[in-house]
């Protein structure tokens, strides 16, 4: 019989009920044992909708990041942490989301730099970077994992299997603080993994799944070695290992993860189609295959009869040998489908809840027959081909206009040293201008008005002057600040991405299809189905209104097209690159009509970008080629005295900041604050070319910045930038914080620009 299980369940809860519970508590506003009492629901909710699967996963479920969890697990804590008088601390959690957010809640007298935090993999989910030492340690604290296990069995789950991050790559993801070599802690770290594998045996449990998708990056010789002595070391450890890989294909290291003395051998199917013979042929007879056959990334239907088709001869060979699962740990769709009930494309969809049903599908058809689900197997069938039928997916127009394109739109007329020098004499700015990323706080009251328009409560003209009331609010509060460029606030935007592809043909939207970023932020990706078309103008009025409220210039904000694609879930249909040139084509539309309505600087915001690279390198090249022209055509099509800027966050640059340049953006500003500047290390060897905007506090987290820490930034960011292309901004946009927070720290900003501006006068 097929042994069917998952890698990891969303956990945020089918209401984001995690999302309210977290934030009321950081509020003061909720207990902790209110929080527990959420935590534990959430986890009991999940555990039921897969009792279906012969395993069920426990310790997959964290309140912020399981990256964070797996330090903690480790008693792994940086110093600023330690640092704090033991009489003063309070308990874990409060250190806990001090590491995570820079304080544990809103009277917290401790608050810390809070960690760096950067992408999960190719994943917009984002994780807590871990931080070493040389002389780093480690000691074993499974409290909240056993708590977890005991909680399960409590609640009838007995077939657990406990999802643990292996130790390679756990130390991969982290950052060493003073030049150490993180592989040297390894022999610190695993004798840590080896007590937590004894104390899992000595609680009953059979499997333990350990994540190791480092597996499926270009690995130097030194951490192939590090995955080899790692388990070799844990193989004599009691319990047997599923040792877990996704995201991507082995490849060179496909040999490495057969030999692995472990007893079993998770692929993600789905990114790994063609390595799937070699391993039927080469993994060991006593070792099991789990292949990942329901793609955990996307919310498209699996086709069953071609994947049935497929897996009867590897169950023919294998047998019991066979495991199933999704490609990797659900956490990245949407939890239920039954949710929705306005969404007319439903029936193409499988949300978590419904990739679990897929599986038992399977396996059943697999153990049993297909006669057993026969019927379950039509329907799917229907629904395959209706997709495929669908003339609303297929444009005719939108294809011959890509047909068309030319290398000539992804080119400015002229070169940045021209157009800046037209620029300057048409902006008068000062030196170190000031501006903001775009959104400003989205208050109760915001979220109401546009909640009571989109359920017909109030109507188009009630709710117009509401926003205009929030736009012109938003202008008069950066006139009193002393901002340079404004922005609207983007008072009318849900979601950045969500905002435009409402407006656009080819998008669908569910009601409830949140996913988790990071923390407590949760987003809700529309879903590309069909060829993308601007039947009409999407930001243009209320630009032009934002700027007839000002002499000040403010900037039409837009987001790029591969944000657009990458934070969305995307047709599978067609290469990527395809539906990114058509987002580029929709998006240029925009961007030359409010050029026409009179807008001096316009920013189109990439924050997805380094997101959509290849895990492995060799497939950069193709990807940024694709992606910087897609940039490019949306940009290029204005005049020479237009500033275009762009925006990315929270992602390592440093190795793709040629591409970044290649963009050629009048102004790009960027996350650096949380890193302490480290992206300005990559200037020592390369000089960038533009104007940069190094965010210079971190809006994730409450702490508000001092005017010396933002002018030191600022002044590290001057010695690789000259200061006449230099510009002084948050890190991202502050639609997720509170006007109290955001007021004191904007008015840091702008004292530490005259500052700046002084100290640059004085020298002169």
């Amino acid at each position: 019989m097929i042994t069917t299980h998952s890698l990891g369940f969303p956990r945020i809860g089918k209401q984001r009920e995690l999302k309210f519970a977290l934030e009321k508590y950081w509020d003061n506003n909720l207990t902790r044992r209110e929080l527990q009492q959420t935590a534990t629901h959430l986890r009991q909710q999940n555990w039921q909708q897969q009792t279906r699967l012969d395993l069920v996963p426990v310790g997959d479920f964290s309140l912020y990041d399981q990256v964070l969890d797996t330090s903690f697990m480790l008693g792994h804590l940086p110093a600023r942490i330690r640092q704090i008088p033991a009489a003063e601390q309070s308990d874990e959690l409060d250190n806990y989301f001090r590491l995570a957010r820079g304080r544990a809640a809103a009277d917290d007298k401790h608050a810390v730099q809070a960690a760096e935090m950067t992408k999960w993999f190719d994943t917009n989910y984002h994780y807590i970077v871990p931080e070493f030492e040389g002389t780093t340690t480690f000691s074993l604290n499974a409290d909240r994992l056993l708590e977890q296990i005991t909680e399960a069995r409590q609640s009838g789950i007995q077939a657990i299997k406990p999802v643990i991050i292996g130790p390679v790559t756990w130390l991969w993801l982290g950052k060493s603080r003073d030049n150490s070599n993180r592989l040297d802690l390894l022999d610190k770290l695993i004798p840590v993994y080896a007590q937590l594998l004894k104390i899992l045996q000595q609680a009953g449990i059979d499997w333990v799944q350990i994540d190791e998708p480092v597996l499926v990056m270009e690995l130097s010789s030194e951490w192939q070695h590090a995955i080899r002595k790692t388990y070799y070391d844990l193989q004599r450890a009691p319990i047997k290992i599923l040792l877990a890989t996704y995201f991507g294909a082995l490849q060179e290291n496909l040999q490495l993860a057969c030999d692995l003395p472990v007893d079993g051998l998770h692929i993600d199917a789905i990114n790994a189609h063609d390595e799937v013979t070699k391993l039927v042929d080469w993994l060991p007879a006593h070792k099991v295959l789990s292949l990942g056959v329901i793609n955990g990334r996307n919310i498209w239907k699996t086709d069953l009869q071609a994947t049935l088709t497929w897996l009867q001869p590897i169950h023919q060979r294998l047998q019991e040998r066979l495991w199933l699962a999704p490609s990797c740990s659900l956490l990245h769709v949407p939890v239920d489908l039954n949710s929705e009930q306005k969404l007319d494309i439903r029936n193409w969809l499988a949300f978590a809840t419904q990739k679990i049903e897929e599986l038992a599908t399977l396996a059943t058809a697999l153990n049993h027959g297909s006669e057993a689900v026969a019927e379950k197997l039509a329907d799917n069938q229907a629904a395959i081909n209706s997709r495929q039928q669908s003339e609303r997916v297929h444009n005719k127009q939108v294809k011959q206009r890509l047909a068309n394109v030319s290398d000539q739109l992804a080119n400015r007329q002229s070169n940045y040293a021209t157009r800046s020098t037209l620029q300057c004499q048409q902006l008068n700015l000062p030196i170190y201008p000031t501006t903001t990323i775009g959104s400003f706080p989205q208050t109760l009251e915001i979220r109401h008005t546009r909640r009571d328009y989109r359920t017909g409560k109030i109507s188009k003209t009630l709710y117009q002057q509401a926003m205009h009331n929030e736009i012109k609010a938003c202008i008069q509060q950066q006139e009193a600040l002393g901002l340079d460029v404004l922005v609207h606030g983007e008072p009318e935007r849900n979601d950045m991405v969500e905002y435009f592809g409402e407006q656009l043909n080819g998008y669908a939207f569910s009601q409830f299809g949140w996913v988790q970023s990071y923390g407590s932020r949760c987003v809700k990706p529309p879903i590309i189905f069909g060829d993308i078309s601007r039947p009409r103008p999407m930001t243009v009025d209320w630009i032009s209104y934002a700027q007839s409220l000002t002499s000040k210039p403010v900037k039409g904000m837009l987001t790029g097209p591969v944000t657009l694609l990458n934070w969305s879930f995307v047709r599978d249909d067609q290469p990527h690159s395809q539906t990114c040139l058509q987002l580029a084509l929709a998006i240029r539309d925009e961007v030359l009509d409010l050029e026409k309505a009179g807008v001096q600087i316009i920013q189109i915001d990439e924050a997805a970008l380094r997101e959509g690279l290849p895990l492995r390198q060799a497939q950069w090249k193709h990807y940024l080629a694709w992606a910087i022209r897609a940039f490019r055509i949306t940009a290029n099509g204005v005049r020479d005295n237009t500033q275009i800027h762009t925006h990315m966050c929270y992602s390592e640059f440093n190795d793709i900041i040629r591409a970044i340049a290649d963009m050629d953006a009048d102004v790009i500003t960027i996350e650096t604050s949380r890193s302490d500047m480290e992206l300005l290390d990559v200037f020592e060897a390369f000089q960038y070319p533009n104007e940069i905007g190094p965010g210079v506090y971190d809006i994730h987290s409450p702490n508000i910045p001092s005017v010396d820490a933002i002018v030191q930034l600022m002044k590290k960011a001057a010695q690789h930038i000259p200061a006449n292309r230099l510009w002084v901004n948050p890190d991202c946009g502050l639609k997720t914080r509170q006007w109290e927070e955001v007021t004191p720290a904007l008015v840091n900003m702008v004292a530490a620009s005259k500052r700046l501006r002084e100290a640059n006068l004085a020298v002169i």
